[in-house]
């Protein structure tokens, strides 16, 4: 919510300046992202009145006007503005000013003709990011004024930051009464005049759903003057509230949701067909809105229509159809309250986004519609005059959301805040909430107020209190509590430990969404149906994701976008599955690598990581448990992955993890250009740890042999490492592969594996015949296995 200092000081007399009143705004919990200037400074543009207009001599495109700044001696300025004409007030920029754009106005001379300054526009005055033509002003502006004083750009605009449940500070009254209520000041409400009708025209209304729109009222105003613009207080305040100034009666009903909060719309009498109908859509039913965008509502929408089609979508966006523009002559004013149920997520669902619509979907108070439609008929008979007619009201006040008087204990306010807290303080905070407060012997009656849709248990108020009253002057205390000594399990590795290792490898930690993009979560399914979002918070964010790469991988896409090239990320979190048709979660272990293996340097070469890289760091996570030996790394054939660099990590039967680089059409899909590896690990298995035994050294010596047989290219090398443990027994101390070969000399449809094996007895020496046997059996164990020869020693 942006508001205007000044706009908000009309309604209440507030004692602190800014810099205090932000600082207490945001200890209360209304943050306040930004305070800035309302616009520059601009001490040599002043308010001059165009005398005179002609033609230049030279060309068509230019004029030469006689401008008066309050000066013994008229300016001459040739000016390019099709809207310039006498009797026009403008800024007007003196010789030597300097512009916040940064040019230097000076005299010069302009096809043979002396222009010596210059009619501004407002983004030449820095207001506006764009505009057509001169910024007109009103005709009360004093000539030679400077134009920063006329307009009062000292005000500070104020961006607030409200919470979801905070819907009644979107607007000047309603930060106004949080400012009465934090500082004790005195809110400065005047009732609004109702403004009788001037005639008998109105308009036939029929509300069809009154429990989504318990009310609904109209008036006609006829004969708007379609030659008057919006006057330049009220297009000020609606710039310094982020609102683009359109029409004089569009600039109405926002100026009213601004400054009540309550959404207003205005339909283009002539342009209806019959009555209004407050209705849900209708099957195959279409809208082009004011956007242009062309709307196909659901039977659950609630839309308004007149006789032949829908108009508006309630609550959210009118229609282009029935929209005002330089043309209206006679309209007709909307007030309504939408239910928040009725509107929640319909706009995010239809890709819209509406100020009406984020008011409507967070709470608007049911008692602004009368209020409002007075008010802006009154501002609109002030402005383009017009004749109002009398005010049709379909309200069904049966539905209209009813508060409840909540209970409030003395005693559950001290033991909830853990603070004393004096009964005339508790009284007196309760009072600036809300006035409908009945004081008991130890408790209070509270009713709280309708635009408070946050408030409907003791608990919420017991938070108005300690908010109103400063969460800095809750007393400092040492909580008391008894210390215990937690247990560790041995048999369980600590998440700290395996951040500290990865850390220690080069990576960083990331925590990523767990709602990602369908595109980027189908890249990797196999065979499983997502858990989809029924009212998701953005596109990019409908399903859970099924696996971590996702988040991964868009946190990989920032930082290559940022021109980091060497990323090494990873995350602990949770991925979400369906398994027979209910949900499951599972804690994983989540890692993407690329780039080079290790920073640039002086000493070593720089190459691309790969595959056995990025095995590296998995093994060493393995070891972590003490009993890396069990884990078998096998080839994987995964949707998104490249075949032959990607493989399945399992401990016997159970599945641990994957591992592998993704397929270089992903990749290009992605915009990558260099390779990118990821990994998945389960975090619950990953943890359990082999608790260490201590086993005695053997006295004895250990006798080492190289062995190198041939195999099958799709034999894997672990397969091999598992038989010759098997076959070789308890004998077998140390087993390492050392060398794959492929090349000259050998079959190219086989490889050549090359290990050390270390033997050792625990009681005695070997004798060679042993050693011999052991290897006798290893050796035929992995020919009736695998076929494996014995490579000669050519």
């Amino acid at each position: 919510m942006i508001i205007s200092e000044h706009w908000l000081r009309e309604w209440v007399d507030i004692q602190l300046d800014v810099r205090d009143l932000v600082d207490r705004l945001t200890m209360s919990g209304l943050e306040v992202d930004s305070i800035q200037r309302a616009g520059p400074e601009l001490p040599d543009v002043v308010v001059g009145r165009v005398e005179e207009v002609r033609p230049h001599p030279d060309t068509h495109r230019l004029t030469v006007c006689e401008v008066d700044v309050g000066r013994r001696s008229r300016l001459t300025v040739v000016c390019g503005a099709t809207n310039v004409f006498a009797g026009a007030f403008v800024p007007t920029a003196l010789p030597d000013a300097k512009l916040p754009n940064g040019m230097m106005i000076a005299p010069t001379s302009v096809r043979r003709i002396l222009s010596q300054g210059m009619l501004c526009s407002a983004t030449e005055l820095g207001l506006e990011d764009k505009s057509d033509g001169l910024y007109l002003l009103d005709h009360d502006a004093e000539i030679g004024q400077r134009v920063d004083e006329y307009l009062k750009l000292s005000d500070c605009v104020i961006d607030i930051d409200l919470t979801p449940n905070r819907g009644d500070c979107l607007s000047i009254l309603g930060i106004a009464r949080e400012c009465a209520a934090l500082t004790g000041s005195t809110l400065n409400i005047t009732d609004v005049p109702g403004i009788e009708a001037e005639t008998n025209v109105a308009i036939d209304i029929a509300v069809l759903d009154s429990q989504r729109c318990p009310r609904y009222m109209g008036r006609i105003v006829e004969d708007i003057d379609r030659e008057v613009v919006t006057p330049i207080w009220m297009r000020e305040r609606l710039r310094r509230c982020g609102v683009r100034p359109i029409h004089p009666v569009v600039d109405v009903t926002n100026y009213i949701m601004l400054e009540l909060g309550q959404p207003m719309h205005a339909f283009d009498l002539e342009r209806l067909r019959g009555s209004i109908t407050v209705r849900l859509a209708k099957p195959g039913e279409t809208i082009i809105l004011l956007d242009g965008s062309e709307l196909r509502p659901d039977g659950e929408t609630l839309v308004i229509a007149d006789q032949q089609q829908a108009i508006a979508v309630a609550g959210i966006m009118g229609g282009a159809d029935s929209s005002i523009d330089t043309g209206t002559r006679h309209i007709v004013l909307e007030a309504a309250h939408f239910t928040p149920r009725s509107v929640a997520g319909k706009a995010r669902g239809f890709g819209l986004s509406s100020d009406s619509a984020y008011r409507f979907e967070r709470g608007v108070d049911a008692e602004l519609p009368y209020p409002a439609i007075h008010y802006a008929t009154t501002l609109l008979k002030r402005i383009v005059r017009g004749k109002p007619g009398p005010i049709v009201d379909k309200s069904a006040l049966r539905h209209v959301p009813k508060r409840r008087p909540v209970r409030v204990r003395h005693a559950r306010v001290e033991q909830l805040l853990g603070m004393r807290m004096d009964v005339k303080q508790v009284e007196s905070v309760l009072r600036r909430v809300t006035s409908k407060t009945r004081r008991y012997e130890n408790s209070w009656k509270v009713t709280p107020p309708s635009y408070r849709f946050d408030i409907e248990r003791e608990c919420d108020l017991i938070e108005e209190l300690i908010r109103v009253h400063g969460y800095d002057h809750v007393p400092v205390s040492v909580p008391k509590s008894s210390a215990t000594t937690g247990t560790i399990s041995d048999s369980k590795l600590s998440i700290s430990r395996i951040r500290s290792l990865l850390t220690d490898r080069d990576y960083q930690e990331v925590i990523t969404y767990s709602f990602v993009d369908s595109s980027l979560n189908n890249l990797f399914l196999e065979d499983q149906n997502p858990i989809r979002i029924a009212n998701p918070i953005a596109d990019n964010m409908s399903e859970l994701r099924t696996t971590l790469w996702p988040g991964l991988l868009q946190a990989l896409i920032t930082n290559l976008n940022r021109q980091y090239r060497r990323v090494r990320l990873f995350e602990f979190g949770r991925t979400f599955h369906l398994r027979g048709g209910q949900r499951h979660e599972v804690s994983q272990l989540g890692g993407v690598v690329s780039g080079s293996v290790i920073e640039e340097q002086w000493a070593q070469d720089s190459r691309a990581v790969d595959f056995f890289d990025v095995k590296a760091d998995i093994e060493a996570i393995l070891a972590l448990t003490g009993a890396n030996n069990r884990f078998i790394f096998n080839l994987l054939d995964k949707t998104g992955m490249q075949p032959g660099q990607s493989a399945a990590i399992s401990d016997g039967d159970r599945s641990v993890g994957v591992l592998g680089r993704i397929h270089p059409r992903v990749q290009s899909g992605l915009d990558i250009d260099a390779p990118v590896y990821l990994f998945q690990l389960d975090l619950e298995m990953l943890r359990q740890r082999r608790i260490p035994k201590f086993t005695k050294p053997s006295r004895f010596p250990a006798i080492h042999r190289d062995l190198s047989v041939i195999v099958d290219n799709g034999v894997n090398a672990g397969s091999i490492l598992d038989a010759v443990i098997e076959a070789g027994g308890k004998r077998i101390v140390n087993l390492n592969l050392f060398d794959v070969y492929r090349g000259e000399g050998i079959d190219p449809r086989r490889k050549s594996l090359a290990f050390g094996l270390t033997l050792r007895d625990s009681s005695r020496t070997l004798t060679d015949d042993e050693v011999e046997n052991t290897i006798s059996k290893i050796i035929d164990a992995l020919d009736r296995r695998f076929g494996a020869q014995l490579r000669s020693k050519e």
